[in-house]
Order: structure tokens, then sequence, then C-alpha cells
């Protein structure tokens, strides 16, 4: 059964996402060793999978349809660049660096503050102003966004929805072949010479 035929809309699937994001900061604090690190990837895959779908998605439909949808967007605009590359330095820096615990906590409560004003002053307002069923349509929308986005984040993306069309799908290629290429020397450590 598909998103729409359980009734489901674009919303709840991006407060569903909004919980898995949690869900992951908590295992991946929990964590060391080898789970870390795949928690860790997992964190930023769906991070910036996320922010790019509903920039492309969500954002410009809040701009629309909201009375100060242009305000609220930009905000959150504001919110996700600081977001991409604080990610970004994360990811870089590593999670055996010294300061990568007390940096990923720091960015957990910046996520958690930007998902609940984005529950509240986006998502949520979206329900009162756009029919259910284009809501319930757009979750197909949003997936096929996810298919051809970018698996980590990119300090200089773009942040909208049409740079992200012309730009997502080439970042994202390179994403997903860099991601296979660590994923599988991840799994197979004795292969690679040094």
């Amino acid at each position: 059964m598909t998103e729409t035929e359980n009734g489901r809309d674009v919303v709840d699937l991006l407060l569903q996402q909004h919980d898995e994001i949690k869900s992951l900061f908590r295992e991946t604090k929990a964590t060391k060793g080898p789970a870390k690190q795949e928690l860790f990837n997992d964190l930023v895959r769906l991070l910036a999978v996320h922010e790019t779908a509903e920039e492309a998605v969500v954002h410009p439909l809040a701009r629309r349809k909201l009375d100060d949808g242009e305000h609220v967007v930009e905000q959150r605009l504001e919110e996700e660049d600081r977001a991409k590359k604080e990610l970004a330095d994360l990811y870089d820096m590593g999670i055996d660096h010294p300061d990568f615990d007390r940096r990923l906590e720091r960015f957990e409560a910046e996520v958690v503050s930007h998902a609940t004003r984005e529950e509240n002053e986006e998502f949520l307002r979206l329900r009162t102003a756009v029919d259910a069923g284009r809501l319930r349509d757009l979750t197909g929308a949003l997936k096929a966004a996810e298919m051809v986005a970018p698996t980590r984040p990119h300090r200089m993306a773009p942040q909208s929805a049409v740079g992200n069309i012309v730009a997502g799908p080439p970042m994202a290629l390179f994403d997903r072949v860099a991601d296979a290429v660590r994923d599988w020397r991840q799994k197979h450590p004795e292969e690679i010479k040094t």
C-alpha cells in the first residue's frame, strides 16, 4: 500500500522523518566504533535528502499558500543553510575527532529546534491552507525529489526548487557512487591496499 492509499499526506511523511532524525541522533550519540560511523552516515544521508526534498516540494508550496509564507520559508532556509554547513563540517571532521561528540550534541539541538519551528510554522499550517487530497498527492512528489537528492551536505548547494532540480541530480549521482565505494571499503577493509 502506498502512503496515499493509507490516507497519509506529505506532512505525515515529513513528521515521520523528523522522528527518524531524532532517533538517529540518539543512537549515534550512544554508540561507538564502526556502528557509530554507520549510524552517522545514515543520519547524514537522511538529513541531506530530507532538506533537499523540502526545498524542492514543501517550501515552494508554503510560499504560495501561507499568508506569511515568504517570511516563514526564508527563515527556514537560513537555518537549513547553517545546518548544511555544520553537517558538512561534522562529516569532514569524522567521528573520531575529539570535538565530534560535543559538536554533534550542539548540532542536534539546532536541528531539533529547526524541526519544531518547521512543524509549527509551516507543516501543520499547510494542513489548513491546502486541500487534504493535494497534501496526499504531494507524498509522491516528495519521494521523487528524495530519489534525486544528494546524500550528503554540500556547502554551496542551492536552496531553491529550481536550483535543486538543476544541481541536485548530478550531486546525487556523485554522492551515491561515493557512498557505495565508502560502504564497500567499510565491509572489505582487507581488500584496500595502503
